[in-house]
């Protein structure tokens, strides 16, 4: 269960990359070519820069390299694709997206970090019926041959062990349905507002966005409802566009919070339901028919 913390949304892989993208705008910055940035950066020792510039080294297009590191380098090769098109200025964006990015890993550490705890208590959990049954065992009453010996023990055992599998998926999937959205919140308003920074029109650059190379990855959000408000108050959507970025990422860190906060309660349906029942058939049952079986009948 904590793996699925860990796969959600790789936070540390994003910081990391925040700050390789960074490098990469003072490079760029510095008059540095964009394939020549990536080398410096990998001869710096940078591992993802160094299998970027090997597969531009095999003829993978520079934006291809980036997107196939996969993560949060997607989003990177989308907006590395959009500024390129539209020739908006690459150290500027670099920059911009550094902080989005950098931002973005934070919302995904509060959510993390939020969910610690109820996963960690869902783990220990789950231990219970096994203690119950070590803990018969180590009174000295033999419950492991009485579940194995006893037709009621038989019994006791299997739907305990289905009980337990039935509570480690219900708790596997309440965790899962807490874990954060797949993507960066706001990148689609975010990569509006580079292409739009290019002196592209809004048509053509929803066009150029919505064909970058990781276009799957981004969500529309309230990019049409800036759009629309630009349009009618006569005012540039870019720092509009940034803006609605903003409070997107904004939502998803309290919209994590509140999974995280729900998730607490959500645990104790699968606690009474599957994990106090199993208990009670894999320890406490055993030990009852262990007692039952080693006393004596009155003649």
């Amino acid at each position: 269960m904590v793996s699925l913390l860990r796969r959600s949304h790789d936070s540390p892989g994003a910081a990391s990359a925040a700050a390789s993208v960074r490098t990469l705008a003072v490079l760029l910055q510095a008059g540095a070519a964009p394939l020549r940035a990536w080398r410096h950066l990998a001869d710096s020792g940078d591992l993802i820069a160094q299998s970027v510039v090997a597969r531009c080294d095999g003829g993978l297009p520079l934006t291809e390299a980036i997107e196939a590191e996969g993560g949060a380098w997607g989003d990177v090769a989308a907006a590395w694709d959009v500024a390129s098109t539209v020739g908006a200025p690459l150290a500027e964006m670099l920059r911009s997206l550094a902080e989005t990015m950098q931002d973005a890993a934070s919302a995904a550490d509060d959510v993390r970090i939020a969910l610690a705890e109820p996963a960690g208590t869902a783990r220990l959990l789950l231990w219970m019926p096994l203690a119950g049954l070590l803990l018969g065992f180590a009174l000295g009453f033999d419950t492991v041959g009485v579940l194995l010996g006893n037709p009621i023990g038989i019994g006791c055992l299997i739907a305990g062990l289905l009980l337990v599998l039935g509570a480690r998926v219900w708790t596997r999937r309440l965790l899962r349905r807490a874990q954060p959205d797949p993507g960066s919140p706001g990148m689609h308003a975010d990569l509006m507002a580079v292409a739009l920074s290019g002196g592209a029109s809004i048509s053509r650059s929803l066009r150029i966005v919505e064909d970058a190379s990781s276009h799957d990855r981004l969500h529309s959000g309230r990019t049409a409802q800036v759009l629309e408000l630009s349009r009618a108050a006569g005012v540039p959507a870019g720092e509009l566009l940034r803006a609605a970025a903003a409070q997107e990422r904004h939502d998803a860190r309290v919209t994590g919070r509140m999974r995280a906060a729900k998730l607490s309660s959500q645990l104790l349906v699968p606690l009474g339901v599957c994990t106090l029942p199993a208990f009670l058939l894999l320890g406490v049952a055993p030990l009852i028919l262990s007692v039952l079986t080693s006393t004596p009948l009155p003649i």
